[in-house]
């Protein structure tokens, strides 16, 4: 059975991408899933002058968990329009140890916010890098709204569900081919 990695570009414990990319992860048929939470993970700010110390512990345990698995899924937290400081950081250590950061496997990318357009400032720059970064097929999903639209645990706009859904198979069969 193939796995699927699942995890939030953010390190709130109260991550509502977290709550996405787990419900996502939870839609999946055939394949198998963890999830995983970038609190554990401590890394140094990127920067050339501390890769020359070398590798932290925990960018290569990172780094090398992507190598275990047949796509992810990820809900990226939009922080001013872009990736959270803390996603940035373990993307750029990731793709100096490996630049296919995503090893040519598809990427269920979503996102969400409690504003109307649900985070899609950072699903648009995610989605024109990501491939770049080994994203083999990039399958998008934005929530807006998300207060109102996820409730004890599920979506409760039945259009909104049937998208998320709809992508989910989506994902899935790429992962499966």
């Amino acid at each position: 059975m193939k796995k699927i990695l699942a995890f939030a570009g953010s390190t709130s414990s109260t991550s509502i991408n977290k709550k996405l990319a787990t419900f996502a992860a939870e839609n999946l048929e055939n394949t198998s899933f963890d999830v995983i939470d970038l609190r554990d993970y401590t890394l140094p700010i990127f920067s050339e002058d501390e890769e020359k110390n070398g590798f932290s512990e925990d960018a290569v345990k990172f780094s090398a968990l992507l190598n275990n698995y047949d796509g992810f899924i990820l809900s990226l937290a939009e922080h001013n329009g872009s990736y959270t400081a803390a996603f940035k950081n373990i993307f750029d250590w990731s793709s100096r140890i490996e630049a296919k950061v995503f090893r040519d496997k598809p990427v269920l990318l979503m996102a969400t916010s409690p504003g109307a357009r649900g985070g899609q400032s950072v699903l648009e720059t995610a989605l024109s890098r990501f491939s770049w970064q080994g994203a083999k097929e990039l399958i998008p999903f934005s929530l807006p709204s998300f207060y109102d639209n996820f409730k004890e645990g599920t979506i409760v706009n039945a259009e909104l569900l049937a998208g998320l859904k709809e992508q989910v198979t989506q994902f899935e069969n790429a992962v499966n081919q």
